[in-house]
């Protein structure tokens, strides 16, 4: 299970301080999500080889408009393993479930985003996952956490009845935010989600990252055609 996470100048951590703190809570490896503004500069394999957990270059593309996200995924795609698009309006939700270049749509439902049928279908159509974020359930109170779990219980139906993919993040900007499996999976389980759900949800970062490093490789071709090594 991978936690995808904002690092320094994103979050309020370093890279390393998150990899060390996800290795001692028990993840396989963090996803470095920070927002294209915000780059982040490290050592992949270093920070791995020292605290023994998966370290992936990600990006979440933030974007007024959808013309703007376009260039921003296309800049993005051939150098970053994981790339999401930071869902905060409903043209932005619509551009990234309709393109296969996109790998995560971030936290649909925050601010003005939504999620409806059509959008759903569209994003099963295209291999884009959902993220259900725990984030705002985590760390806001009253009526915010109120809207928020109605909209993570909105948001389940659809994919489950549309079968679209997802991913599951506590989607941390502090080590100090960063949550353990179990943790995520408890609170999952009160706000109506099976164990099951949040963990292959985690899991899913893991296979996104190991399909597009193959994906990268210089064997591959298109979709299920590979050069032979021999």
């Amino acid at each position: 299970m991978y936690a995808a996470v904002h690092a320094r100048p994103d979050g309020q951590s370093t890279v390393a301080r998150m990899a060390q703190t996800a290795s001692r809570y028990g993840y396989d490896g963090i996803v470095v999500r920070n927002h294209g503004d915000c780059a982040a500069t490290f050592d992949a394999e270093a920070i791995a080889d020292e605290y023994d957990v998966a370290v992936v270059e990600g990006i979440e593309v933030r974007a007024s408009d959808p013309s703007r996200a376009s260039g921003l995924v296309g800049n993005h795609r051939s150098s970053k393993t994981i790339v999401a698009v930071h869902g905060d309006s409903v043209a932005i939700n619509r551009f990234a479930v309709e393109q296969p270049a996109v790998d995560v749509l971030a936290h649909p439902t925050r601010g003005d985003g939504d999620v409806n049928h059509v959008l759903a279908k569209a994003a099963a159509d295209n291999g884009v996952r959902l993220e259900f974020s725990l984030h705002d359930v985590l760390h806001e109170t009253g009526g915010t956490r109120v809207r928020h779990i109605q909209s993570l219980r909105k948001l389940r139906e659809l994919v489950e009845h549309y079968d679209v993919p997802y991913v599951v993040s506590g989607d941390p900007h502090s080590h100090l935010q960063l949550r353990a499996p179990r943790d995520l999976i408890a609170l999952g389980e009160t706000i109506g989600f099976s164990p099951d759900q949040i963990e292959t949800g985690l899991r899913e970062w893991a296979e996104l990252t190991e399909r597009n490093r193959r994906r990268q490789s210089d064997a591959f071709v298109e979709p299920g055609v590979w050069l032979d090594d021999e």
